[in-house]
This record gives structure tokens, C-alpha cells and sequence, in this order.
């Protein structure tokens, strides 16, 4: 009879439990856990990169911004490509990618708005994570920039190169 009385008490409590792990749209979801590649270094901007649905691949997007338009990921967080680098080759690690965090996938990635899907790419890192690249620049989020839209790392001078946000064609805005 107790075992009864606990199982009639208990299953309400574990269908409610059930209810709130899986309620939502009944879409699926790319959340910052399960879509975040790995390898993104601490300092990392505070949403890391969203996939595209199913793909594993990041998004690249296109936004307006004081720039005129620019590169983003698909949560609108600013993207830069660091003159240092080749295009073959990222020469930012170590204190360079905790300040400038590469982007990062964990499948090819896919274009979002404005964005030329010829000029898509990927290198791999010397620590075996996958970069995204556009127009053959490895791509990098600035740790100071926390909101969709900052663009706080253009025109910085750090780690002996430039870095500057990209406009739809993959070349670098330079206003100085």
C-alpha cells in the first residue's frame, strides 16, 4: 500500500520534471551547449557561434552596422580578420586567441544572409579545431566586444598586425 501511495505521490512530480526538460516550440533548437564548437578559447564572446540546424556548421551572416555592412555569426557577433594571417594558415594563437577567439565549427559551415558561399572556408588550427574563413581570412570574434554589434577590435593593433571587421566581399573596412 506505501509503495502505491509514494508511486501516486512521486509521478506527478516526475511528469512535471519531464514537461519542463522538453517544453518548447517542438523545433529543434541550437543551444550556446550543444552547438558551441570546443575549441573556443576562455575570453570567448559571451554567446558563443550558433550552427545552422542540423548541420553542425556555423553560420556566417551579413548585418548592418556603424560600418556599414558587415561579417557576423548568425547571432549578429562581429567577425575580424587578422592581417597577419595567411590563407592557408591562423598566426593567432596562445594570449592572441584568448583575446581573439577564433571561429571555430564543427561541420562545414553555412551561409546566412549576404553571404557568398564560394568564399567559405576552413583551415584547421595547429590544435586540430576547425576555423571558418572568408575570402581566404581566417575569421576571429574580439573578447571585448559583448553584444551583437560591437565592433570595439576594429582597427586594433595587437599581436603585430591589424585587425578589422569584413564587408560582404571579404575585404577588410579600413576608415583610418
Amino acid at each position: 500500500m506505501r509503495r502505491l501511495a509514494w508511486a501516486t505521490m512521486a509521478l506527478p512530480a516526475i511528469a512535471l520534471g519531464v514537461a519542463a526538460c522538453s517544453s518548447g516550440s517542438g523545433t529543434p533548437s541550437s543551444s550556446p551547449a550543444s552547438s558551441a564548437p570546443a575549441a573556443v578559447s576562455p575570453g570567448a564572446p559571451s554567446s558563443p557561434p550558433a550552427a545552422a540546424a542540423g548541420s553542425g556548421g556555423t553560420v556566417v551572416a551579413v548585418h548592418s552596422s556603424d560600418l556599414g555592412m558587415i561579417l557576423t555569426d548568425s547571432q549578429g557577433r562581429t567577425v575580424y580578420l587578422f592581417e597577419k594571417d595567411a590563407p592557408t594558415m591562423s598566426n593567432c594563437d596562445g594570449a592572441c586567441a584568448s583575446a581573439w577567439p577564433p571561429l571555430t565549427t564543427s561541420g562545414a559551415p553555412q551561409t546566412g544572409a549576404g553571404v557568398t558561399a564560394s568564399e567559405l572556408g576552413t583551415i584547421t588550427r595547429a590544435d586540430h579545431s576547425v576555423e571558418v574563413t572568408y575570402h581566404g581570412h581566417p575569421l576571429y570574434y574580439f573578447s571585448g566586444d559583448h553584444n551583437p554589434g560591437d565592433t570595439k577590435g576594429q582597427g586594433s593593433q595587437a599581436f603585430g598586425a591589424g585587425w578589422y571587421v569584413l564587408n560582404p566581399a571579404g575585404n577588410k573596412i579600413d576608415n583610418d
